[in-house]
């Protein structure tokens, strides 16, 4: 599904993130190897800054831990 500049258009107006911001954060999640914490770490770090939202380093390292050791419910229905 290709999504038209239009889609990012709306995204930017709601979120104050760019198009390119989002497609760099999203070619990072798929080259990447969410079990490096190098990588985990840079993601959480451009989440934090694109939501305007402080991760501290313990939110931060407990975030990393939790990914590395597979404790992520696979599911959407299993988070609630």
């Amino acid at each position: 599904m290709a999504l038209d500049d239009n889609f990012f258009k709306k995204v930017e107006k709601r979120t104050k993130v760019n198009k390119d911001t989002i497609l760099s954060l999203a070619n990072k999640l798929q080259q990447g190897n969410m079990k490096d914490e190098k990588t985990l770490r840079e993601v959480i770090n451009t989440l934090s800054k694109m939501t305007g939202k402080n991760v501290s380093k313990e939110k931060e390292d407990k975030i990393v831990e939790a990914i590395v050791k597979d404790k992520v419910p696979k599911g959407v229905e299993k988070m609630f």
